[in-house]
């Protein structure tokens, strides 16, 4: 499907021109579709934050939506936490999420859509249920939603950031002050798009406290809560200062020395509202083992 429209103020972005004209585009949407060349201004491909003349004809072509069905498939989830309204899982290191381009078996989803009757259909055909989400290859407790009220209540807790979360890291390098507040907008990296980065445009605001738990030297244990919750966060956030996740390959060329696949990070714990109850809530999902194996080798050497 193509769409033609004429900008109509200079000096907007033309990201934000887009979304405004095709309002059934969500902003991450549209900045893909520029990224990949499917808007023109004047014939021209241009970036989402070229400012606009007035004038000019932007013209966007959005690809037809693949059919892809999501299968419910029997894989093993350890529940921490079920009832009518929502269910909290101890995600395993090295499960996707929910399924996305050349991924549609193996995932989080497909395990909830086995296990559950009912999710919430806010998200999708390809999201159902899920409120927020972590990273393949970091563990630990998230929340999903059986029904659109729940949803609703638990995504507004997390945007809200009344949802308070935990997480535990192992870092390379010794981290100097016993705690710390890191900050910096998140977005896309200027020239490795399936990386994040700290930017000065285009990026969204992001804040994370670290507080030092252990020292070993060469590698540092501490705990992390975060403000935001952006895309790699905590990766990104740490990496800037010097202190990258052991195993977190995306982010660093450091030598892994452990028998971990993955970055070492671990959602520990979660605190909410019941989105019926109202009760507060909180679940904690146990280190992982071989997070838990790297502690004890750095432990019994020093």
């Amino acid at each position: 499907m193509s769409t033609v429209f004429i900008a109509k103020h200079a000096g907007e972005r033309l990201d934000r021109a887009l979304v405004v004209h095709m309002p059934d585009l969500s902003r991450s949407y549209a900045q893909r579709l520029i990224e990949t060349g499917q808007v023109t201004v004047d014939g021209v491909a241009r970036k989402g934050n070229y400012k606009l003349r007035g004038g000019e004809e932007i013209a966007c072509t959005v690809p037809p939506a693949e059919e892809v069905e999501i299968r419910a498939e029997q894989i093993p989830l350890d529940v921490l936490y079920e009832d009518e309204d929502m269910i909290v899982i101890n995600k395993v290191r090295g499960m996707v999420v929910h399924p996305a381009a050349g991924v549609v078996r193996g995932t989080l989803v497909n395990a909830l859509l086995y296990h559950c009757k009912d999710l919430s259909g806010i998200n999708g055909a390809l999201r159902p249920g899920i409120v927020h989400r972590l990273d393949k290859d970091t563990s630990g407790v998230m929340v999903a939603a059986k029904n659109d009220m729940a949803h609703h209540f638990l995504a507004r807790q997390i945007r809200d950031k009344e949802a308070r979360r935990e997480y535990r890291a192992i870092v390379y390098g010794n981290i100097v002050p016993r705690a710390g507040i890191i900050t910096g907008d998140i977005g896309r990296h200027p020239t490795d798009r399936k990386k994040m980065a700290i930017v000065r445009e285009n990026g969204k605001p992001a804040t994370t406290h670290f507080e030092v738990l252990e020292r070993f030297g060469a590698y540092t244990y501490i705990s992390c809560r975060l403000e935001t919750g952006r895309t790699h966060q905590i990766r990104v956030h740490l990496t800037s200062i010097g202190h990258p996740l052991v195993g977190d390959a995306k982010y660093t060329a450091k030598k892994n020395p452990f028998a971990i696949v993955g970055q070492a990070l671990h959602s520990l714990t979660l605190r909410l509202v019941h989105p019926r109850s109202g009760e507060e809530m909180a679940f904690t999902a146990p280190l992982p083992a071989d997070m838990e194996e790297i502690l004890h080798t750095l432990r019994t050497d020093g």
